[in-house]
């Protein structure tokens, strides 16, 4: 069994910075792709960064030079660094890891239960 615990969400002004962080907790073999997803209020989700197990980064072209995802691969944690929040990026944030466990050997992808990012005067 697998469990991602996002943190770090909340009510920011614009122009404020928020970190959000994702844990990874279970029976973890090994995580691949970690990033961050979000999603506002009639929108679909989109993917806002990624992170590959060598660090390699990308990043959606609407946060790039505003935000900075990054690992720490002992803690099993992915960290979203948000500086120059706009209003539009208000939305619910969610990390994604693509995880190996070890009773099954195979990747599958997991989620976290979102945290809220609201952007606001």
């Amino acid at each position: 069994q697998v469990e991602l615990v996002e943190s770090g969400g909340g009510l920011v002004q614009p122009g404020g910075s928020l970190r959000l962080s994702c844990a990874a907790s279970g029976s973890i073999f090994s995580i691949h792709t970690m990033g961050w997803y979000r999603q506002a209020p009639g929108k679909q989700r989109d993917v806002v960064a990624i992170i590959n197990s060598g660090g390699s980064t990308n990043y959606a072209d609407s946060v790039k030079g505003r935000f900075t995802i990054s690992r720490d691969n002992a803690k099993n944690t992915v960290y979203l660094q948000m500086n120059s929040l706009k209003p539009e990026d208000t939305a619910v944030y969610y990390c994604y890891m693509g995880i190996v466990t070890w009773r099954t050997r195979l990747e599958y992808d997991y989620w976290g239960q979102g945290t809220q990012v609201t952007v606001s005067s």
